[in-house]
């Protein structure tokens, strides 16, 4: 996955424990341990600023892109069963 995630390395350096962040941010730890291990398809930019603010740090201190690794066809179906990918637009 090209994203890394680096809330870890950020809670380390606060030496805040992963259970003390879900609370004050206001999510369940296991969703918090699903975004720190990587495993998230994608974040609310409410839960990034909040995150931010309890850890007072930017997005880029806690996300980090790295070439390579990722799914390099864009046009793999990671949508629900049966769901329909937009058709882009070619002008005429």
């Amino acid at each position: 996955m090209p994203i890394i995630v680096d809330i870890d390395v950020v809670l380390a350096r606060r030496k805040m424990s992963v259970g003390a962040l879900a609370e004050r941010v206001g999510i369940t730890p296991a969703n918090l341990a699903v975004l720190k291990n990587g495993r998230a398809k994608a974040v609310r930019f409410t839960t990034l600023e909040a995150l931010c603010e309890v850890l007072e740090c930017q997005p880029g201190d806690l996300l980090r892109w790295v070439p390579g690794d990722g799914p390099a066809d864009a046009d793999s179906d990671d949508g629900p069963a049966g769901a329909r990918r937009p058709v882009p637009h070619t002008p005429n």
